[in-house]
């Protein structure tokens, strides 16, 4: 551990990096915001040893990372990994605490540009503090992300259809700082899109969703009339032997087709912006 006086830092991440850095013991984070809970989900994700963490958080803050599906995914890969845990506090927290082993670290964070990390290791305290999380603990509710693992999904879609399709769907999302931030543009339209950029089937991608757990064919369906009717997308029928035509997904606007995996998602956020409701 090496945090073991008071820090500032310019940002809460900052500060966890710091505590984490040389964590090998178990962790308790109580009381994060949407920020934090980012943080220290990608701090977890990024380590090649991370330390074992139990999050105790409102059940509104875990709606709203259940609502970001490349944070629920890291995270649901975490919770596979048996490095996360998430719970859902059934009382209110006063403040974001992170206990380690052998401190109790309060992070307060004033505005965008600053955040504090105040340390005690009095064994004493430290020891009352883990027991009465604990206990918290054990009476907060466990929580569905319903979201699958990120690198499962996204190393499916190169087994379903290509590794250039993979390589793309992966540049495009890690393209988007936040979904909750994009819109209408969820993980449902970037594989849309991505399929329409390499000229996919709608029945064969919406096939890989659902198998995946990404969403239900009918939520495929949906979004691609959406998107349709947005002038994003455009189809093109392709006849077989037995049955109605299949749809082939095409991008319908130039600037998508002239656009590069990483221009895909803010070209496309432009387009819906501009979109007549």
């Amino acid at each position: 551990m090496t945090i073991t006086s008071n820090q500032v830092g310019t940002s809460v991440g900052e500060n966890l990096r710091t505590i984490l850095s040389e964590e090998s013991g178990e962790v308790i984070a109580v009381g994060f915001d949407t920020g934090s809970t980012r943080a220290l989900v990608e701090l977890l994700a990024e380590s090649e040893e991370p330390p074992k963490a139990r999050l105790l958080v409102s059940e509104g803050v875990l709606k709203w990372m259940r609502d970001d599906f490349v944070l629920a995914s890291t995270a649901a890969e975490l919770l596979e990994a048996n490095t996360l845990d998430v719970r859902a506090a059934t009382d209110q927290i006063d403040g974001v605490v992170l206990v380690t082993e052998g401190t109790v670290v309060s992070l307060l964070t004033p505005d965008e540009e600053h955040s504090t990390a105040l340390v005690t290791d009095n064994a004493e305290f430290v020891e009352a503090a883990r027991g009465h999380w604990n206990d918290l603990w054990e009476d907060g509710e466990e929580f569905n992300l319903r979201t699958p693992a990120y690198t499962r999904v996204v190393e499916s879609l190169g087994e379903e259809f290509s590794s250039e399709m993979e390589s793309d769907f992966r540049t495009v999302l890690e393209s988007i700082e936040s979904m909750h931030d994009e819109g209408e543009l969820d993980e449902v339209g970037v594989s849309l899109l991505v399929a329409a950029k390499h000229e996919q089937q709608l029945y064969d991608i919406s096939r890989w969703g659902e198998d995946t757990g990404v969403a239900s064919k009918a939520t495929f369906s949906r979004k691609k009339t959406q998107l349709e009717d947005q002038g994003l997308l455009d189809t093109e029928k392709v006849p077989i032997d037995v049955g109605r035509p299949r749809l082939r997904l095409v991008l319908g606007e130039e600037r998508l087709r002239d656009a590069d995996a990483e221009e895909l998602a803010s070209v496309a956020r432009e387009l819906l912006s501009a979109a007549p409701a």
